[in-house]
């Protein structure tokens, strides 16, 4: 007498549904892979004189539509890189790189940046997320909190770098992300923004370890005052991330 499920003498459903599944798994893992080539390639090989590296399997582009109307094509294989200013220490691949010039606007190590959608980022409901109090002006600073307006700027040398002059709020998540500084520069007082994580506000003063007083004259500036992109963001953040490493030479010496 035939089993139940038993199609022939050597094969049985049991046997039929485990190479269907083998079949769907391997089929899983190449779509996986196939889909995680959408970011991060082409990639760059300081070995055999920088040889670009596109994977395999890469996708066939795809282009996805944004709710702000805006589209996005991956992958991106023409994609721009962030201009950095550095050199090989070594001739073997893989060997660390130094900044050549003003490391603080090199774009390596802690002052690397990713070149973000050059416009601002939009919440929910299609409104810019980060905005200035002078134009979020349904929030405020909490009355038992320090109002940092109007306090002095002192940077890691101990030197004034500005005075606070406005606060940029995050509408969805509730929260301050920078402080606007007013600084004086050879050109005249200029208007730049200090992220609220690379601060310490006290009573009578915001202190900043990252960079010195006079570093504040070169913080990127915003095309727009009342605006900022992702782009921006991710500059601003490098050159006070850079400064804890390149602000003082001292800093990247060894501590023994």
């Amino acid at each position: 007498m035939q089993s139940v499920g038993v199609i022939t003498g050597y094969i049985d459903l049991a046997q039929v549904m485990l190479y269907m599944f083998w079949l769907f798994f391997a089929g899983l893992i190449y779509y996986l892979v196939r889909e995680n080539h959408r970011e991060g390639y082409p990639m760059e090989s300081d070995s055999l004189g920088r040889a670009v590296i596109k994977g395999w399997p890469i996708p066939e582009p795809k282009t996805f539509k944004l709710a702000d109307g805006r589209s996005v094509t991956v992958p991106e294989l023409a994609r721009p890189e962030p201009p950095y200013d550095a050199v090989s220490t070594g001739a073997s691949p893989g060997s660390p790189i130094e900044p050549v010039g003003d490391p603080m606007r090199a774009a390596v190590g802690p002052g690397a940046y990713a070149m973000r959608a050059d416009h601002p980022e939009l919440d929910s409901h299609g409104r810019t997320l980060l905005q200035p109090l002078r134009l979020a002006s349904s929030y405020s600073v909490a009355e038992q909190d320090v109002d940092p307006r109007g306090l002095p700027v002192i940077g890691g040398d101990g030197k004034p770098g500005g005075v606070v002059r406005d606060l940029w709020i995050d509408g969805s998540e509730m929260m301050f992300r920078y402080l606007e500084v007013e600084t004086q520069t050879p050109a005249g007082a200029r208007r730049v923004l200090l992220p609220m994580t690379m601060s310490r506000i006290r009573r009578n003063q915001v202190e900043v370890n990252s960079i010195y007083g006079h570093h504040f004259a070169a913080v990127p500036v915003l095309r727009n005052p009342d605006q900022i992109t992702r782009l921006e963001e991710d500059k601003i953040c490098a050159y006070y991330g850079g400064g804890t490493l390149y602000a003082d030479p001292q800093r990247s010496e060894p501590l023994i």
